[in-house]
């Protein structure tokens, strides 16, 4: 059995970090820390930082290349959503590969998600694939401060208008629909994509 804990990391500040947090990479058996390649190496920079500063224990920190987005589905007539999907399936296959090799008797699993967990990230729409798989798994997700959060405390400001709606969108989608309409307050999440 795999419990697999979902860390909110915020923006890397280890400032920012929750005690849920600190506490959940002591826990964990295993932390994996995914490399995107050289033009990203600063993110993985970050979650070393972090695990350096905060753990307190023997908890083993193993390094894998994370698969890229838009590899052979790209340009075979696939969607965008073809290609996240077939990007998410190669992700899930590299975390199992690196359970096999380091946790074959199963333990508890880390990962070090930007932000948190559950808000505009795919994490958990890759740990679903791990149980679809047949990996007997847990999932438990650790909160974390998101840039927005960050973002609006540090100028103490509220996110919304007195009474107001906030609508939280991606910059593809406003980009084809423009502005929703009866939206006062827009957050976009922008990415690469």
């Amino acid at each position: 059995m795999i419990d697999l804990h979902l860390i909110g990391i915020g923006t890397g500040n280890p400032d920012h970090l929750t005690a849920q947090a600190v506490a959940a990479m002591n826990q964990a058996d295993l932390i994996l820390l995914p490399r995107k390649g050289q033009a990203k190496s600063d993110l993985i920079d970050l979650r070393r930082e972090i695990c350096a500063q905060v753990l307190t224990g023997p908890t083993r920190i193993v390094e894998f290349d994370l698969p890229v987005r838009g590899g052979p589905v790209r340009g075979n007539g696939a969607t965008y959503l073809d290609d996240v999907n077939a990007w998410h399936d190669a992700i899930a296959d590299a975390w199992q590969a690196q359970i096999t090799q380091h946790l074959p008797g199963g333990g508890t699993l880390a990962l070090l998600v930007w932000g948190d967990p559950s808000l505009y990230d795919s994490t958990l729409r890759i740990a679903d694939r791990l149980s679809s798989a047949g990996v007997e798994i847990t999932v438990r997700v650790v909160p974390g401060i998101t840039s927005l959060q960050a973002l609006t405390a540090a100028h103490a400001m509220p996110l919304n208008p007195l009474a107001g709606p906030v609508t939280i969108t991606t910059g593809r989608l406003l980009r084809a629909h423009g502005w929703p309409a009866g939206a006062d307050t827009i957050v976009v999440m922008l990415d690469s994509g």
